[in-house]
């Protein structure tokens, strides 16, 4: 092949993958399989949409599940009747847009015992909700390890907690998803340290692509020493934006067969939702491999 030909050749590749896609690494989509499926957390690009616009705009970026977070304008919450939840769980019914759960703020580090129950209580309540609604489960945080605490007390505490909401979800057919989320609860040997006390199955991880993954001893291991809790869902940010490493992300979910949601949790403010979201699953299809 002249080297003309070849440069031609290897100009129309690189154009065919889209200038975002380059930051990707070429055997992240060489290795992944198309079983990953892609939806959105309301936060942010879905915060001010009501339900049948929240469910319009989902089906026309192609992105067929959603997370809805609370205190959003879909106004899904505990305040709604039983008329009004089945009319939520018919909404998505007659829709192409699965209702994967609830993205509530619910945590259980606090020393107040009271606080703590309230928690621990209204996180009832929404599981209650989420299989109303025709949901799978609620996301939920740990989320601090505060001052003047042991930190061995309040893991324990934490996974005393999710134990409890854990074991009152199955009951309902519902998961726990434990977002690696907060101050220093977002280290994953901290997140580690909880689930070893976590003896619910119902009780499961959402890895959340934070910076602090990337601490040592690096992703790989940070990853693999928390993947056998995994669930269902993933919170990513956009994949064009910032350095998170992405494309070896997804070769280690390849690695596990991972077969769950992957979830925009955008932090920009496009002009066009609707055609940000379609961008994102250029993306994530070049990612999975689609």
């Amino acid at each position: 092949m002249s080297n003309s030909r070849r440069d031609f050749l290897h100009k129309t590749t690189a154009a065919s993958l889209g200038l975002a896609a380059l930051q990707f690494p070429i055997d992240a989509f060489s290795k992944a399989k198309p079983q990953m499926k892609f939806g959105l957390v309301t936060y942010q690009w879905g915060r001010d949409w009501d339900l049948p616009t929240l469910i319009s705009n989902c089906e026309k970026a192609g992105v067929l599940g959603v997370e809805l977070r609370t205190e959003h304008a879909h106004g899904v919450e505990t305040s709604l009747n039983a008329r009004e939840r089945a009319e939520v769980k018919k909404r998505f019914k007659d829709s192409k847009v699965t209702c994967l759960g609830y993205g509530s703020n619910f945590e259980y580090h606090s020393p107040d015992p009271d606080v703590l129950r309230k928690n621990i209580e209204g996180t009832k309540e929404y599981i209650k909700l989420c299989k109303d609604i025709g949901a799978t489960g609620i996301k939920v945080k740990p989320n601090n390890l505060p001052e003047g605490v042991p930190k061995e007390k309040t893991i324990s505490q934490i996974a005393a907690s999710f134990n409890e909401v854990g074991k009152f979800a199955a009951d309902y057919g519902q998961l726990v998803r434990v977002e690696v989320h907060g101050h220093l609860t977002q280290e994953l040997p901290n997140m580690k340290a909880i689930f070893e006390q976590v003896t619910e199955s119902a009780v499961k991880i959402c890895w959340n692509c934070n910076e602090e993954d990337l601490l040592p001893p690096g992703l790989e291991e940070n990853f693999n020493s928390v993947k056998k809790w995994f669930g269902d869902t993933v919170h990513v940010r956009e994949f064009n934006e910032g350095d998170y490493p992405y494309g070896e992300l997804f070769t280690l979910f390849n690695a596990i067969n991972y077969e769950g949601w992957i979830l925009m949790e955008a932090r920009t403010e496009p002009a066009d939702r609707v055609a940000a979201l379609k961008e994102q699953l250029v993306l994530f299809n070049q990612l999975t491999g689609a």
